[in-house]
């Protein structure tokens, strides 16, 4: 089984006075992320933070907005993507504060999130991690922690049966479907859209996995955080709004094969081999199944053939590339 060996952060770095480092990664998101940099600066309460912006090269101008609109926030550009994780790691080293939170560039906080995220955090000194309630724009709840992936879990989520049984405790189990986040919950993965988490968990874990590109980056780094004695928890008192997908729907084929490549990467680390092979059969007969229908509605509906030619795209990648790698082992 793989030793996990992500760069430490520095034990020097942090400063009393700051609280909150908040680091965002960024592509191709200018407008949000000017409202989501605004929405920080209006919802911090007491919080003393600094904001660090990690730029994945992008090329709609995000990077000359941030230090002409926003000159105090340190600005970290890349000339390539760097993806999600490696990304963060960059914004973590250079942070100052006793708490780091990752946040998602198409967030926006809401009344006084900052705050009572990092009270709660204090009150809670055995938690690495905070995760906070998340509102679709429509201010619509939407549904964030999940469970660790697992070849029972993947199974169930493959199958869509928790759509169809979204209150069941078993099939919804996965998601936690069946859970309303209105309440505090020990939970096992916080997802990265907004992530708080304590520097001495950091300095003892190490920082994310950067070898996750995009997806189950945060999935790995709550295992760890748990593997060595943490709590990852969530707490309604905190509130944001999150746009969703926005990096992402410019390669749209490419980040749903990510996700499911990412998934079956975080188990073959975690649960060995053996596991992983099943995960990854799973994964091709879904696959294979949902293909050609995929391919019946691009070639009859002309309503849907835009839709179904990013799915049709999606599961022929997401197939070659576990066969590839099979042969590669």
């Amino acid at each position: 089984m793989h030793v996990q060996s992500a760069p430490m952060l520095e034990k020097t770095i942090a400063t009393d006075s700051i609280d909150v480092s908040v680091t965002i990664v960024n592509w191709n998101t200018q407008h949000l992320l000017r409202d989501c940099i605004a929405s920080i600066y209006e919802h911090a309460g007491d919080v003393c933070c600094e904001i660090i912006v990690i730029d994945n090269a992008s090329s709609d101008g995000s990077a000359k907005m941030v230090k002409t609109e926003f000159p105090d926030v340190h600005l970290i550009g890349n000339t390539e993507n760097h993806g999600f994780a490696r990304a963060n790691n960059q914004g973590m080293q250079t942070a100052r504060g006793r708490y780091i939170l990752l946040l998602n560039s198409d967030t926006l906080l809401l009344e006084n999130a900052l705050g009572r995220a990092v009270a709660f955090a204090d009150r809670n000194a055995d938690a690495a991690v905070v995760g906070c309630r998340v509102l679709n724009p429509d201010m619509t709840l939407q549904p964030t922690c999940f469970m660790f992936p697992s070849t029972l879990n993947m199974l169930l989520s493959l199958s869509y049966m928790y759509k169809l049984f979204e209150k069941s405790r078993w099939f919804g189990r996965e998601r936690m479907s069946w859970w309303s986040r209105d309440d505090v919950r020990c939970v096992d993965v916080v997802t990265g859209c907004f992530m708080l988490v304590r520097r001495k968990a950091i300095e003892q874990v190490g920082l994310m996995d950067d070898r996750f590109f995009m997806y189950a980056e945060e999935t790995d780094w709550c295992y760890r955080f748990k593997q060595a004695g943490w709590k990852v928890l969530f707490t309604p008192e905190a509130e944001i709004i999150h746009y969703g997908g926005q990096s992402s729907r410019n390669a749209k084929p490419e980040m749903l094969i990510e996700l499911r490549l990412s998934l079956l990467k975080f188990i073959r680390k975690h649960q060995g081999r053996v596991q992983h092979a099943i995960a990854s059969a799973l994964v091709l007969l879904f696959a294979a199944i949902r293909l050609p229908a995929w391919l019946f509605i691009q070639a009859f509906s002309s309503g849907h053939k835009a839709h179904a030619a990013i799915k049709v795209k999606a599961y022929a990648g997401c197939i070659r590339r576990i066969l590839l790698a099979q042969r590669k082992v």
